[in-house]
């Protein structure tokens, strides 16, 4: 059985860790507030506000080289809802493989709402998780973990892809802020 460390333990925390789990994963939890906790997995999960990257990466730096980190934020500009607040081109998975030089930084679970992912379903369709990263056996050990927990996931392309996810993201959040959809719905992979 292997540990999977979470930074977070918020709704979207606590519903991949209920994911993970049930695929046969121990879950370690940091706060994202702690600063100096031992991190436990070798996949480490960032299901924090996109605010906190920048502080998880100053504190623990040394501590995720060599591991497979994942970034779950969107940068969404939370005074306005009308923009992302990464470099046009870019995206958080980017800038934060820029700060971890030395972690296989992946992006997912941003396109999914905390309870498609704890129901595993969205609408009548299985949940779907979408991963980017350059690095492809980190994406496949995520992937197995999110399918050993019964959600379907799907190999979204390089780290270069974190752009568009998050531009859905976005795009999601802002649908179901302004009651366009609710908070159990979001767009769903057919296969």
């Amino acid at each position: 059985m292997s540990t999977i460390t979470i930074f977070g333990s918020g709704n979207m925390g606590q519903a991949i860790a209920g994911v993970l789990a049930r695929g046969g994963a121990s879950i370690q939890h940091i706060r994202s507030a702690e600063t100096e906790a031992q991190i436990e997995g070798d996949l480490v999960i960032l299901a924090v506000p996109y605010a906190a990257l920048g502080t998880i990466a100053a504190n623990y730096g040394a501590q995720l080289a060599g591991k497979t980190v994942v970034d779950i934020t969107n940068p969404l500009n939370f005074e306005t809802f009308d923009s992302l607040v990464v470099p046009e081109g870019s995206s958080a998975a980017a800038e934060l493989q820029k700060a971890l030089p030395d972690a296989k930084v992946l992006k997912a679970f941003n396109t999914n709402f905390a309870a498609t992912l704890a129901s595993g379903t969205v609408g009548a369709e299985t949940t779907t998780v979408l991963v980017a990263g350059d690095d492809a056996e980190a994406k496949a050990s995520v992937i197995a973990a999110v399918t050993a927990g019964g959600l379907a996931a799907v190999d979204a392309g390089s780290l270069a892809r974190a752009h568009e996810l998050e531009a859905i993201g976005f795009l999601q959040l802002t649908l179901a802020v302004g009651e366009q959809l609710g908070w159990n719905a979001g767009f769903a992979v057919v296969r």
